[in-house]
């Protein structure tokens, strides 16, 4: 799933629930600047199917978003749903280089929920182990293989040249972390169906988990408590969020079971993170479509008692100032086809 050596000129393509999102950079001093970038909705049957029909929507779309945007290239480097990803991170004897890639394959069999032969795999060595001296930390992730070879021949077939695959929750946090970043810090990406809750520390993901949470889950969550159809329980839940002084906390008192489930999950995470690593969380950065509800941030830093701040998928990359509020408008949506773009090789 690695990106092919020598490939600079690319771009990411994140395949959302909803949309389709591009973005395209090009080396500037230390930093990257933004080339081009754009979204096009996608239907949420095309972006989840793997029915020919349906990929061929879905690739028609993203060659209608690189021309509309004037992408110049067809090497792109794709992101993957994270439900349809595992990543984690392992323990492995320490052994010579040659025995290395022979050791991770024999440990992760325990460790992935899917016999080797059904997926591809992608590990990284990242360091010493913190339980065992003689063992070093690797982090692992795979895609099953049908999952992968489908996306990769629909858009092959069509011009493009896929030099990367890569889950959606380990692209973003190039996005939304900083690089020179080494205190511990959890991305706690809210999509519409599910919720991606990893933990960076010293610039390596240490603990990468899915929930099946999301926006769409807060809507239903009105729809049950506050007796409105679907349409109109979109609208408050987009409208007050989890402010208490709202429509007198209605929607907050609708909404706080739900929410409430992925504090649980995020308390659990944090402990296992604590238990194995002896640090603390520095704090917590929220993204995705739903993260822009009123005060969400505000909510889950109570409840946890630790900083959280809205993630700025623009962070790491350079654009002209007259651009600042355009993207920042659309920062909560980009941040895995930034993420992508910002691969090095």
């Amino acid at each position: 799933m690695g990106l092919l050596t020598g490939i600079s000129d690319f771009f990411g393509l994140d395949i959302g629930t909803t949309a389709v999102r591009v973005v395209q950079l090009r080396s500037s001093n230390k930093q990257r600047a933004l080339m081009r970038y754009g979204q096009a909705p996608v239907d949420i049957k095309a972006s989840r199917s793997d029915s020919p029909a349906d990929l061929q929507r879905l690739t028609d779309t993203v060659l209608n978003l690189v021309r509309e945007t004037g992408v110049s290239t067809k090497n792109v480097a794709v992101g993957l749903a994270s439900d349809r990803t595992f990543a984690t991170v392992i323990d492995v004897p320490r052994v010579a280089p040659a025995e290395l890639k022979k050791t991770i394959q024999y440990q992760a069999e325990s460790s992935i929920p899917q016999p080797l032969s059904e997926v591809k795999m992608d590990w990284a060595l990242i360091g010493d182990s913190p339980k065992d001296e003689d063992k070093v930390e690797v982090l692992i992730s795979t895609v099953p293989n049908e999952y992968a070879e489908n996306r990769l021949n629909a858009l092959e077939e069509v011009g493009f040249n896929v030099i990367a695959l890569e889950p959606d929750p380990l692209a973003l946090v190039r996005s939304v972390v900083a690089p020179q970043a080494s205190s511990a810090q959890m991305v706690l990406d809210i999509g519409d169906h599910s919720s991606d809750l990893t933990i960076v520390f010293a610039g390596m993901p240490r603990l990468v988990r899915t929930v099946p949470t999301g926006g769409s889950s807060f809507v239903k969550a009105a729809v049950q408590n506050l007796n409105v159809d679907e349409k109109q329980a979109k609208q408050l839940v987009y409208k007050f969020g989890l402010s208490p002084d709202k429509l007198e906390g209605q929607v907050q008192k609708a909404l706080s079971n739900t929410v409430d489930s992925i504090v649980s999950e995020i308390e659990k995470s944090i402990k296992f993170f604590k238990t194995r690593y002896k640090s603390d969380l520095e704090k917590i950065i929220v993204t995705g479509g739903a993260s822009t509800l009123p005060a969400f941030p505000l909510h889950i830093a109570n409840k946890l008692g630790l900083p959280v701040e809205i993630g700025n998928s623009w962070g790491n990359v350079s654009y002209p100032n007259n651009k600042h509020n355009d993207l920042a408008a659309i920062s909560s949506q980009f941040g895995v086809a930034v993420g992508l773009a910002l691969r090095q090789e």
